[in-house]
């Protein structure tokens, strides 16, 4: 808030006293310290090493030896909705976060807009005197808000901070990202092959960010938000990471669950008397198929290669990212800022199950509702975490590397969901080293933690807005009192359905699938009650012999569901969403020219699933190569191109080899219109769309056979629709990302879906719940 003028103004400036306390900056606290939050994906506690796991984490290894490691630290079991606390210190409903952006469902709980009055650390700390960056994932941007014509205020420049870096939405290639720098997007700075990969950017970047503003004002302190892709799928990395975990996970995912448990408990993470949960807790009637866990003695040796491989993988991917950061660390150590920047690691939910019972190498085959092969899958093996495949491990590595708990991420009513990593490291405010703190918290009491160490109050007006009050408690009490009982009074859960509260050391939780199980009933659920005092794993249902407890516990869950906008619950699938994505007025006809931003596929012409028309016109001359127009990858898309004298058409089903082809003679020089007709004639029970394409030079069919197209996605994120280029990964194994056109112009392309509205809206919802 501005300052009131202090000066004095007369009829000539030589008579008049000047205020520049009015109009400059607030100056931090002296002494303040720097603030560093890194918050991994999809990563429970039994996977890293300081809290017993395979995965080595040398960087956290060292910050946790040097800090404190949290026992009972919760999310709220998925990503942007966890997101959303880092971001304002409120409840993910009140943020209107109580899912994902994409499955929002117009109720204030689930806008997937934060509403003014919960307004952002970012910016009380940017008014504070601190500088504010954010480098990695953001899936906190509401997907009507995805494309260049929108608002940008609830982009990260909006929120608060005075630089970004990273792409929107759940996931991203790590390979191929789509990156966005402040307001818009750019192109990755190299190619796999020169050795470019997301996470090793963003490192570079982050300590650009931090010298960029050093040199300036070398007093001035920040705030970064350094949110990897990892450990969020698609799994990639290189390959002597993937290398140093051959074999390390041979033995199963039940194996590794005893084992981790053991080292769990030796290094004061858990209880002594801990048990594990089944790997299938949930009771028929409510368990999700595709969240089921094959045992691993009923796998066949071809299918524990494959799976075993996965999780070598997803390791790789975890210890890369974690030594990029390490950079950043080094960074901070020499220039003299590591010993009063106060540094959170964390992740934001348990560890995923989306990669369904038997894993994938191509995430995208999910998303589609079409079934992996283990024969395709076994010929791609040596091939997974590289630029080929777009590879998830299946459930059985999330009950594990979510060992003790209950479930996996999605599930807020089981630990296995909100149970999550947390390493703090201040040398400069936490006097005890190397310890475990076993105080309940949650990811709401993050922001009050900063606010506290930095010395800044809540303020009551932010951006001329009166602020609700915070929902968290601080954590700074704990860092130097091991025994200190926690302050932390009650903490509600819910996500896509799934309900839990945890109040003074008891926990009542609901046996029900999430969204998008269509079950129901939430009245009739099953509520079981545990003792987490000292039943750490909520694996003993105390409700036959606790019924008051019981009472009081799930009434006090529809108070706070009621005080934070909870209501209504939600795991009908399509019939209760009123999808984000399609706000914008529907239209037959799209227009699209070169020299523009990709179209995010969010609120670009829809051609899953439906008959469609692009059409471009072109001026073509004897030496014209490159794209005309192109969307998706090579895990599924389209793209029309030029090359060798040649135009082809390649329609790219999922991945699945060959690509659909259509070519012919490219036109003589001048002006042409070039393009494709799709004339949808059937669905099949597994989301193909077929039917006739059709390939025409003006108003003449050179080339048709018959194609299937996909119904539900082309990419979770990125990827969108180019003109004149291929973005990210390209679409077809003929050309290079990128691949523009040249030797000639394309002059705009059209696109016609009139004569066919048809969406698989079950597949879309599938495809929404699992961007996270």
């Amino acid at each position: 808030m501005a300052r009131e003028f202090q000066g004095s103004i007369a009829l000539d400036v030589r008579n008049s006293k000047a205020d520049w306390s009015a109009f400059l900056d607030a100056r931090a606290p002296k002494g303040a310290p720097n603030v560093l939050v890194i918050l991994y994906d999809d990563t429970g506690q039994a996977a890293w090493s300081p809290y017993g796991g395979r995965i080595n984490m040398p960087t956290l290894d060292r910050l946790a030896n040097n800090g404190l490691t949290y026992s009972q630290w919760h999310t709220t079991a998925v990503c942007s909705p966890t997101r959303s606390c880092f971001l304002t210190g409120r409840n993910h409903h009140a943020n209107g976060f109580g899912t994902i952006s994409e499955a929002a469902t117009g109720f204030p709980g689930y806008s997937g807009h934060i509403p003014l009055e919960n307004g952002s650390i970012a910016s009380i700390l940017r008014d504070a005197g601190w500088s504010t960056f954010w480098v990695g994932k953001n899936h906190n941007v509401p997907v009507d808000a995805f494309g260049m014509g929108a608002s940008k205020k609830k982009w990260p420049l909006g929120l608060g901070y005075d630089r970004f870096y990273g792409f929107i939405g759940g996931e991203t290639n790590q390979w191929y990202p789509e990156l966005i720098e402040d307001n818009h997007f750019v192109d990755q700075p190299s190619q796999p092959e020169d050795g470019y990969h997301f996470s090793k950017d963003i490192a570079d970047k982050a300590i650009g960010f931090i010298r960029d503003s050093k040199q300036v004002d070398p007093d001035k302190p920040w705030y970064l938000w350094y949110c990897p892709g990892a450990n969020h799928a698609p799994h990639h990395a290189p390959q002597d990471y993937i290398d140093k975990y051959k074999g390390v996970f041979d033995d199963g995912y039940e194996a590794y669950r005893e084992w981790v448990l053991v080292r769990m408990i030796e290094r004061g993470i858990l209880p002594a008397d801990t048990e594990l949960t089944p790997i299938n807790p949930l009771p028929d009637e409510v368990a999700a198929e595709g969240d089921m866990v094959r045992p691993w003695d009923t796998l066949s040796d071809d299918e524990k290669r494959l799976f075993s491989r996965m999780a070598e993988v997803y390791a790789a991917l975890s210890e890369y990212t974690d030594a990029q950061i390490g950079k950043v660390i080094d960074y901070l150590e020499e220039s003299g800022q590591l010993d009063n920047t106060l540094i959170f690691y964390c992740a934001d939910n348990g560890a995923s199950g989306e990669g369904s019972p038997s894993g994938s190498v191509n995430e995208n085959l999910f998303f589609n509702g079409f079934p992996d092969d283990v024969e395709r899958n076994l010929a791609l093996l040596e091939n997974l975490g590289g630029p080929d495949t777009y590879n998830h491990y299946p459930t059985g590595w999330a009950v594990a590397f979510s060992t003790p708990y209950k479930m996996f991420k999605r599930y807020a009513s089981f630990a296995g969901g909100t149970c999550d990593p947390l390493v703090i490291h201040w040398p400069k405010g936490i006097r005890a080293k190397g310890e475990v703190r076993d105080q309940y918290h949650h990811c709401t009491d993050i922001v009050p933690t900063i606010l506290e160490a930095c010395g800044v109050p809540m303020p009551e007006v932010l951006d001329g807005v009166k602020q609700a009050p915070l929902a968290g408690v601080s954590m700074v009490y704990s860092f130097d009192a091991a025994e200190a009982p926690t302050t932390k009074q009650i903490q509600y859960y819910e996500m896509a359905g799934t309900r839990g509260i945890w109040a003074g050391g008891w926990k009542a939780a609901t046996l029900h699938a999430p969204m998008p199980c269509d079950q129901g009933r939430f009245d009739q659920d099953v509520w079981q009650v545990f003792n987490t005092e000292i039943d750490r794993a909520e694996a003993h249902d105390l409700a036959a012999t606790h019924p008051d407890k019981l009472a009081e516990l799930t009434d006090l869950w529809m108070v706070e569901a009621r005080k934070n906008n909870v209501l209504p619950l939600v795991d009908l699938g399509v019939r209760a969403i009123h999808e984000a994505e399609y706000h914008a007025p529907k239209r037959d006809s799209y227009v699209y020219y070169p020299g523009t931003t990709e179209v995010p596929e969010a609120a670009a012409a829809r051609t899953l699933g439906v008959s469609f028309k692009i059409l471009a016109e072109v001026e073509f001359t004897r030496d014209s190569q490159g794209v005309i127009v192109a969307q998706g990858s090579r895990f599924g898309g389209y793209s029309l191109f030029a090359k060798g004298g040649r135009l082809c058409f390649v329609y790219n089903f999922l991945g699945i080899p060959p690509e659909q082809r259509l070519e012919c003679d490219a036109p003589q020089a001048g002006k042409h219109i070039v393009g494709v007709e799709f004339i949808k004639e059937r669905v099949s029970d597994l989301g193909e769309a077929f039917g006739q394409m059709r390939l025409y030079i003006d108003d003449q069919i050179v080339a048709q056979d018959a194609c299937r197209t996909q119904t539900s996605r082309y990419s979770l994120c990125g990827e969108g629709l180019c003109v004149g280029y291929d973005g990210g990964d390209a679409v077809s194994s003929d050309y290079k990302p990128q691949f523009p056109f040249s030797g000639g112009r394309v002059i705009k392309v059209i696109y016609d879906i009139a004569d066919d509205g048809y969406l698989d809206l079950e597949r879309r919802l599938q495809a929404a719940m699992a961007r996270d």
